[in-house]
């Protein structure tokens, strides 16, 4: 991996991560939903990108880096269906919460979309560190 990949692809990591910690605070301080649900959806599309890019896979949109995680990774067994499914779910979610006149999250949707994204930050740091270990 070239050194600009390599530093993009940490670049996103720590992008997940803060989005991660954001998303853990606001829900620590019982502050809104809607917050947590956008910065837990952010932690697992910035470690998606992660990936794609790792694999020279650079989405347009949302939905693209979403369906391409699932066609690159899912498909072809690297990371388990229900990780797919979270990443759907969360996206749904804020996308509802963003984008839909009176329809917000509630708690328990945000506690288990930030407990969502930390699984799957998790598997991606995992997967890309695997990786690295299979090539040096």
């Amino acid at each position: 991996m070239s050194d600009e990949l390599a530093a993009l692809v940490q670049y996103r990591l720590e992008q997940a991560d803060a989005a991660l910690n954001d998303a853990k605070y606001l829900l620590d301080g019982c502050r809104s939903p809607h917050s947590i649900v956008n910065r837990a959806y952010y932690a697992m599309f910035y470690a998606a990108l992660a990936l794609l890019q790792k694999a020279g896979k650079i989405p347009s949109k949302h939905a693209g880096a979403i369906g391409l995680f699932d066609t690159e990774f899912v498909v072809k067994g690297a990371f388990p269906r229900e990780l797919s499914r979270d990443f759907h779910k969360a996206f749904e979610l804020r996308q509802a919460s963003d984008y839909r006149v009176l329809q917000s999250p509630t708690r328990e949707n945000a506690d288990e979309t930030w407990q969502r994204a930390t699984r799957f930050v998790h598997a991606v740091k995992e997967h890309l560190r695997a990786d690295e270990a299979g090539k040096g």
